[in-house]
């Protein structure tokens, strides 16, 4: 028998199952529908388009068990029927997507959609255990009756891949039953399917803790069963007399909760003493609820003493899942624990069903706030009667305000709606987001401004060239992308200022002028720039053209300058004569005598060439009226001598130098072993200098650095440079 068709064995079970699905949806099925899609079988089989699964399984009969499971255990009915055996056929092509749509109607043909397109989700290899790609397949299925029937099919498929030679696969699809769908049948309430894929799960993920744990089960039954009897009669006797209406059940935990168990606390199967629990469910009127739970807790810790620290009072304030019981361990026959849940009809029934009961309560966390809500109100749609008809206009609204997207590699990110290809590069790196110049989105070449959509396939495309603009603020949607976008601006804004600076004064020393800070900054101020990086920015994107800011520079100095000269000139300063000076007492030490004998006038060091004590120095009457004392030897001398010789004042020292002044010496030498402990030796010797900072690089064996200290006066560098000079290894010592 080839794998295209049927066997004898596969035909029975078809046929079977074909019966049992028309007695349980015959009822909601529109008329001539069943035979149309019994029709369709056949024609499968006969043109021999049946393809079977990597396990060997039929697809067909497996559509059809997975349909009863739909409905047997689930409830949905005839739209969610019709679509899980049409899909199939339509992956067989015996039936196309629009066909589906103009004979069994549009919420038969949404399914079905949704079923493809989570088919082509997986295609992309994501990381299934991821909470994004759980979230991603719930945005993704319109119609939420798309991930119950998904949780159906794995549940079947779990069943029938038993004996199955592919391992790999077996081990593929139990990790995706333990990662994805268990979780997803907790969170909807379906907890007798989360139990089996659990316990599957873990059968052919850990074959012999499985089975380990299913022998001792087994060899335990009988007095696990009969300890149970021995525990509740009594508490059954008690509660009659009470007049309490109720039923009790022991529940024996399931084999996937045992191992969690053993794992967690590091036993064995010996080591685990809570393998069951004990429920008294009560018939209770709702106004009488909580004072009948109660009366049943006295009653068992009456007779069994309890464990005050393992008492849970979800009655007083219920879980905010809606969860509400009473849970106690009580010290049982033989000294065993046993913990003993008590609760109402109502609350047993949201509970087991309900609501998206018991999730938080299992410790199953949720990545997004609204998820759990969202998947509340479906399971309260599911349970809205009249076999689930709410389920037929039931459509996804939570994941709205979100997109999930994939890298090339299969790698999965969550963006907020209306996020681009420029959002999507950002998020993978800040280079590629500023060199982006588009995508490709599916295949299909887009502008970096493209919405994404959950499910793109997204790839990046970018060019040297490519900067950032400001404007892309506005392109992009996600918080991250914006904040990278703002310091890509701010730091080619500061890289282009530097530049235009940089620019500036090559163009100015061109000109054999010299730049001063003080009257560029009035002149960016007198141009109507509030921020000097503005201005800047207008010279780099040649709005302001830079010989006309040098122009405007030379008439802006100019003019300061011949206000100043109409002010004031070195000659109209007030003195102090030296024979004024003797007779009111001794001049105080490094007192400047300025041109005529004058003394006490307000002057400053220029930090252009930092004079000290003992430098042949000259005064220089600034716009604000104060003098600028600068060595003759100053770089900036000769053109302020010639430009500016009416505001030269003559200037010397007098007195004797007990101040401390900072200068820097320039050391070059040779990259030796221990040289620059030997120069830092020489400098901490002398008591009357500092030491401030050192800098010191070195390159192909020698070294270049600058020492900044403090000295009294000319005298102590000259000594200082001699004693550097000296040092082994130093070829230049200069004062900068």
């Amino acid at each position: 028998m080839t794998d295209r068709l049927f066997t004898i064995d596969e035909l029975r079970q078809t046929a079977t199952l074909i019966n049992d699905l028309k007695d349980k949806v015959n009822d909601t099925l529109h008329e001539g529908e069943a035979e149309t899609v019994t029709s369709l079988i056949k024609t499968s089989i006969k043109e021999g388009k049946i393809r079977r699964d990597i396990f060997g399984l039929n697809p067909v009969l497996n559509s059809l068990q997975t349909a009863l499971i739909a409905t047997d255990e689930i409830g949905l009915q005839r739209d969610s029927v019709l679509a899980i055996l049409l899909y199939h056929l339509m992956l067989s092509d015996v039936i196309d997507e629009e066909d589906i749509g103009k004979r069994f109607g549009k919420s038969v043909e949404t399914i079905v959609n949704g079923l493809a397109k989570i088919q082509h989700l997986y295609a992309k290899n994501p990381i299934i255990e991821s909470d994004d790609f759980r979230n991603l397949l719930l945005s993704f299925a319109e119609d939420m009756r798309v991930i119950l029937i998904m949780i159906a099919d794995r549940v079947n498929m779990m069943r029938q891949i038993r004996d199955t030679d592919n391992l790999e696969a077996q081990r593929e699809v139990a990790e995706e039953a333990s990662y994805l769908y268990a979780p997803l049948a907790h969170k909807l309430g379906l907890y007798k399917l989360k139990s089996e894929l659990e316990d599957l799960s873990l059968k052919y993920l850990e074959h012999d803790a499985y089975y380990h744990i299913k022998d001792c089960l087994q060899q335990t039954k009988r007095s696990r069963d009969l300890y149970i009897q021995q525990f509740i009669e009594p508490i059954e006797r008690k509660l009659k007399d009470a007049g309490l209406v109720f039923h009790m059940k022991g529940r024996t935990k399931s084999i996937h909760s045992i191992w969690q168990k053993m794992k967690k606390q590091q036993c064995g199967f010996n080591g685990i003493y809570d393998l069951f629990a004990i429920r008294i469910i009560l018939d209770s009127p709702l106004d009488k609820e909580k004072m009948q739970c109660w009366q049943a807790y006295s009653i068992v810790t009456d007779m069994y003493t309890p464990n005050p620290k393992r008492l849970r009072d979800w009655l007083s304030v219920p879980k905010s899942n809606g969860y509400e019981s009473l849970h106690t361990t009580v010290l049982g026959p033989q000294n065993k624990w046993v913990e003993v849940q008590i609760r109402t009809e109502r609350m047993d029934e949201v509970a087991e069903h309900g609501l998206a009961a018991h999730w938080r309560y299992k410790g199953i966390k949720s990545s997004t706030g609204g998820m759990d809500e969202w998947l509340a109100n479906i399971r309260a749609a599911l349970e809205a009667g009249d076999n689930f008809q709410a389920m037929d206009q039931f459509q996804l609204g939570l994941y709205d305000s979100e997109v999930f997207v994939f890298s090339p590699n299969g790698d999965l990110f969550r963006f907020p709606k209306g996020a681009t290809v420029l959002d999507f590069a950002y998020h993978i790196h800040s280079k590629l987001g500023n060199s982006c110049v588009g995508g490709k989105v599916n295949g299909k070449s887009v502008t970096f401004r493209y919405p994404l959509h959950s499910g793109d396939t997204v790839e990046v495309m970018t060019s040297s060239t490519q900067k950032p603009k400001r404007e892309w603020l506005d392109v992009v949607k996600s918080p991250r992308a914006r904040a990278k976008i703002r310091l890509a601006l701010k730091e080619s804004q500061i890289k282009n200022a530097n530049y235009v600076k940089e620019m500036l004064e090559r163009r100015f020393r061109n000109r054999k002028i010299e730049m001063e800070e003080a009257v560029m900054a009035r002149l960016i101020k007198k141009l109507g720039f509030k921020e000097t990086t503005d201005f800047y920015k207008q010279v780099y994107d040649e709005k302001l053209d830079a010989n006309d800011v040098i122009e405007k520079y030379i008439e802006l100095r100019d003019s300061e300058a011949n206000q100043s000269r109409n002010a004031q000139s070195a000659e109209s300063y007030e003195y102090i004569s030296q024979d004024n000076i003797a007779a009111k007492g001794k001049p105080d030490d490094d007192v400047l005598i300025i041109g005529k004998d004058l003394k006490g006038l307000d002057f400053s060091l220029a930090k252009c060439c930092n004079p000290i004590y003992g430098d042949p120095v000259f005064g220089f009457v600034t716009i604000n009226g104060g003098i600028k004392i600068h060595r003759e030897n100053c770089p900036n001398a000769p053109e302020m001598k010639k430009r500016f010789g009416y505001r030269i004042v003559k200037a010397k020292w007098s007195g004797k130098g007990t101040s401390k002044y900072t200068i820097t010496l320039r050391v070059i030498g040779n990259d030796d072993i221990g040289i620059v402990n030997n120069i830092t030796n020489v400098i901490s010797k002398d008591e009357r200098i500092s030491m401030r900072n050192i800098n010191i690089d070195s390159y192909d064996g020698l070294f270049k650095g600058n020492i900044t200290v403090t000295v009294d006066d000319t005298g102590k560098v000259d000594a200082l440079i001699k004693k550097l000079t000296n040092v082994k290894g130093v070829k230049q010592v200069t004062r900068l």
